[in-house]
């Protein structure tokens, strides 16, 4: 095993540690943002998208931000490059309810110096008790 450690001008909210890292290659930019394209191939969609690690340590604080992945370096799985379009997912085991309780509150951050604008934001309620 092996730390891989990357630098970041801005790093999402919802990234924490023990997030599974994933990384593609086939990146372009679209509208600002940099973002893995989706191929047609034999029939499928493929994106190209390889799982690399674990988030291991986040540092917000240092500058450039950085994001530190435990990395299998005797998988056959080569490590993100530069350039390459860094991504992360969460366990679902533990993140796939919905909202519980009789009360929720909800935090939007833009993080970014550029102006933003959110379409829209849904959710799923439903009556746990009477």
């Amino acid at each position: 095993m092996q730390l891989l450690t990357y630098d970041f001008i801005n790093i999402g909210e919802s990234i924490q540690e023990g997030d599974t890292g994933y990384y593609t290659s086939n990146v372009t930019t679209q509208g600002g943002f940099q973002v893995g394209l989706m191929q047609w191939q034999s029939g499928t969609w493929s994106a190209d998208i390889i799982e690399f690690g674990t988030v291991t340590n986040i540092d917000r604080d240092s500058s450039p931000k950085t994001v530190t992945f435990m990395y299998d370096n005797n998988s056959n799985i080569t490590a993100p490059a530069q350039g390459d379009y860094i991504m992360f997912g969460k366990d679902n085991r533990a993140n796939s309810s919905s909202l519980l309780g009789y009360y929720a509150e909800v935090k939007f951050v833009n993080n970014s110096h550029e102006k933003a604008e959110l379409f829209s934001v849904g959710s799923e309620t439903s009556e746990s008790s009477k």
